[in-house]
Parts: C-alpha cells; sequence; structure tokens
C-alpha cells in the first residue's frame, strides 16, 4: 500500500489503559511506522473522519464510552473502507462476521512481534 520510504505507514492505536498504549505505540515506531494515538473510539472516529492519514487501525475492542473497538472498527470500515483493521481484546474473542472485511484479531495479551507480524503482513 504505502510502501515507499518517504511516505511511512501510518497506524492509529486506540487503547484507552495508557500502558497498554504506550506499550503498542513504541513498538510500531520501533518497527518503523507512524503511529496517532487515541484514548477512546470516539477521538479515533473523529481522527478518520477528519481526513487524518491511517493506514492501520489498531484497536481494543473493550473501552468506555458510548462505542467499543468493534463497532468503531465497523464505522472506519464504512467511512474508509482502505484502512486495514486490526482488533484485539483479553476479554472477549469476535466471531470471524464480526470483524468487518479482512480485519484481524489479536488476543490480549499480545507480544511485540506479534503485533508488528500482523501489521506487517496487512500492509504486505
Amino acid at each position: 500500500m504505502n510502501s515507499t520510504k518517504n511516505s511511512q505507514p501510518t497506524i492509529l492505536v486506540v487503547e484507552d489503559e495508557g500502558l497498554v498504549r504506550l506499550d503498542a505505540v513504541e513498538t510500531l515506531r520501533d518497527a518503523g511506522y507512524a503511529v496517532v494515538e487515541a484514548v477512546n473510539a470516539e477521538q479515533a472516529l473523529a481522527l478518520v473522519a477528519g481526513g487524518g492519514k491511517v493506514d492501520v487501525l489498531f484497536t481494543d475492542i473493550n473501552m468506555p464510552g458510548r462505542m467499543d473497538g468493534l463497532e468503531l472498527a465497523r464505522r472506519v470500515n464504512r467511512l474508509e473502507p482502505r484502512i486495514h483493521l486490526l482488533l484485539t481484546s483479553g476479554k472477549v474473542r469476535p466471531e470471524r462476521g464480526q470483524i468487518p472485511d479482512a480485519g484481524l484479531f489479536l488476543p490480549k495479551p499480545y507480544s511485540p512481534e506479534a503485533v508488528t507480524r500482523a501489521v506487517d503482513r496487512m500492509l504486505a
């Protein structure tokens, strides 16, 4: 997709737990990706709707607020179908049909290698 050296792919990390978000952001930055952060689904959706560059949405499913990660993924997919979807949770395991298109699910706890492998595979 955006594999040119001048425009590194951008990952939007959506996670309400600060330390978990920080770990994911550092992992993805260390892997060479540009990273944008959001603390909840509403903030993430506003970023996407506002035309921010996002290649992969990496979101937790369980979050406080009016919208969880699954609903965020559905809305982002309707708004920008080119954005790849990577969902995670330590509490629920969505069925295949619950994740839009070719989205992937990564169970928590995940290793830094598992995150970068999943993103690399989506962008290949």
